[in-house]
C-alpha cells in the first residue's frame, strides 16, 4: 500500500472510532465528543493499540504517516490556541478588577501551589522529571498544569449547559480569561533559555514593536481582508517565538491576545473553533496519544494521575471557597464555579505537550498529565448540572 492510502486509514481510524463510541454509547452527559476523541487518541497509542496489535501499529502508524499526522495537528492546534487568545476580553475584566483578580488570583494560586506539592512527591521517583529540567522548571511545569482552565473547552461545555451567555457564564469568562494570560506568561518562564535570554529578548521587544504596527494595519484594512492578515500574523509570530526558543505555541497565544475580538466577526469565530475541533483537533489528539508511555509501570502511571487529579481538583474547589467567603457567594455558587474552572481539556494538553518537546517531563508524566487532564473534563457537567438547576442558571 502507498504512504497516502496508509494515512488515509489512520485518518478512517481517527474520526470513526470516538464518533461511534460517542454515538453509539451515548455518552455526552460524562463524556463530550472532545473528551471521547482525546480518550480515543490514547487507546490508538503505544500504550494499548501497539501493545495489543504490535505488528498493525507499525504499519499504520510508520513514521512518514505520524510525521504527516503531525504537520497537519501542529497547524491545526495553533489557529485553536490562536482563537483563544483572541477570545480573550480584558476589558470585562478591568471593569470588575477586584472580583475578577481575587477570583482568578485564587483559582489559578491555590491548585497552582497544590500541584507544586504533589510535584514534589514525584521528585523523590525517578522516571517522572524530564531530561532537561532543572528542579524548579518541572515543579512550576507540573503545578501549572494542576492550575489550568482551558478557556476554549469551557466555553463549549457551557453552551452545552445553556448558560454561556447568562451573567454567571460571562463572570466566569472573565476569570478563566485573565488565568489564561497567566499561564502562557509562566509557561514563558518556565522555557526562558539563559544561554539564548537575548535573543528571546529581542523576540518580545520585536513583537510589542511590530504589535502596534499590525493593530495599525487591522484597524485600517476592509473586514474581510482581516482574516487572512491575522493567519499571517500567527504564522510569523509563531516561527519568530520557536526561533527564539519560546515554543511556536507562546508566539501563537501572543499572536491572538493583541487582536481585538470585534475586529473579527464573532459568529465566524465561533464557527472556526467548532470547524477545527470537528476538522483537525481529533488529529492532534492522536498525535498526542502516540505520545503516551506506560513503560514506568501502569499502576505507577494511574497512581501519578490520581495524585494530580487530587490536587488539581482540591485546589481549584478550595481557592474558589476562598474567594466566594471574600466576595460573599453562596457555597453552591462557589462550588459550581469551581468545577467549571477546573476544566482542563486541550490547553492542559497542549502545555504538557510543549514540555514533553522541551524534555521538561518524561513520557510517563505526560501519560498522568494526560488522563488527569481527562478525568478533570468529565467530571464536569455531572457535578454542576444539579446545582445549576438549584440556581436557577442554564435548562
Amino acid at each position: 500500500m502507498t504512504t497516502s492510502e496508509i494515512f488515509l486509514i489512520a485518518m478512517l481510524m481517527i474520526f470513526s472510532v470516538p464518533y461511534l463510541i460517542w454515538r453509539l454509547g451515548r455518552t455526552d452527559y460524562f463524556a463530550p465528543l472532545v473528551v471521547v476523541q482525546i480518550l480515543a487518541g490514547i487507546a490508538l497509542g503505544p500504550g494499548v493499540l501497539g501493545a495489543a496489535f504490535p505488528d498493525y501499529y507499525r504499519f499504520v502508524f510508520r513514521a512518514e504517516v505520524t510525521q504527516a499526522l503531525s504537520g497537519v495537528a501542529q497547524w491545526g492546534v495553533m489557529i485553536f490556541v490562536w482563537v483563544a487568545g483572541v477570545e480573550l476580553d480584558l476589558r470585562q475584566a478591568w471593569r470588575h478588577r477586584r472580583e475578577s483578580g481575587i477570583t482568578a488570583g485564587l483559582a489559578l494560586g491555590v491548585p497552582l501551589a497544590f500541584g507544586t506539592l504533589a510535584a514534589t512527591l514525584l521528585l523523590a521517583w525517578p522516571g517522572w522529571i524530564g531530561p532537561n529540567a532543572q528542579s524548579w522548571q518541572f515543579l512550576l511545569g507540573i503545578g501549572m498544569s494542576c492550575a489550568v482552565t482551558a478557556l476554549p473547552i469551557l466555553i463549549l461545555l457551557m453552551e452545552k449547559l445553556r448558560m454561556l451567555r447568562e451573567p454567571l457564564g460571562q463572570r466566569i469568562l472573565r476569570y478563566a480569561s485573565l488565568d489564561d494570560i497567566a499561564i502562557w506568561g509562566v509557561l514563558a518562564v518556565i522555557l526562558t533559555d539563559w544561554a539564548r535570554v537575548g535573543k528571546q529578548a529581542g523576540f518580545l521587544a520585536a513583537f510589542a514593536i511590530v504589535t502596534l504596527l499590525f493593530r495599525r494595519l487591522m484597524r485600517a484594512i476592509p473586514p474581510a481582508d482581516r482574516w487572512y492578515a491575522s493567519l499571517i500574523w500567527l504564522t510569523a509570530c509563531g516561527l519568530g517565538s520557536d526561533w527564539a526558543g519560546l515554543h511556536y505555541m507562546v508566539g501563537a497565544f501572543l499572536a491572538g491576545a493583541v487582536i481585538d475580538a470585534d475586529w473579527l466577526d464573532q459568529e465566524q469565530m465561533d464557527g472556526l473553533r467548532h470547524f477545527l475541533l470537528l476538522t483537525v483537533m481529533p488529529v492532534f489528539f492522536l498525535s498526542t496519544g502516540l505520545r503516551t508511555d506506560w513503560q514506568t509501570g501502569g499502576v505507577a502511571v494511574l497512581g501519578a494521575a490520581a495524585l494530580l487529579l487530587a490536587a488539581s481538583v482540591g485546589g481549584k474547589l478550595l481557592g474558589l471557597r476562598l474567594a466566594g467567603r471574600l466576595l460573599g457567594w453562596s457555597t453552591r455558587e462557589a462550588k459550581v464555579i469551581g468545577w467549571l474552572l477546573q476544566t482542563k481539556a486541550l490547553i492542559m494538553i497542549i502545555f504538557s505537550n510543549v514540555l514533553l518537546d522541551k524534555g521538561l517531563i518524561t513520557n510517563a508524566t505526560f501519560t498522568a498529565l494526560l488522563l488527569m487532564a481527562v478525568a478533570s473534563t468529565m467530571l464536569t457537567i455531572p457535578k454542576v448540572s444539579a446545582d445549576l438547576k438549584r440556581l436557577g442558571v442554564g435548562g
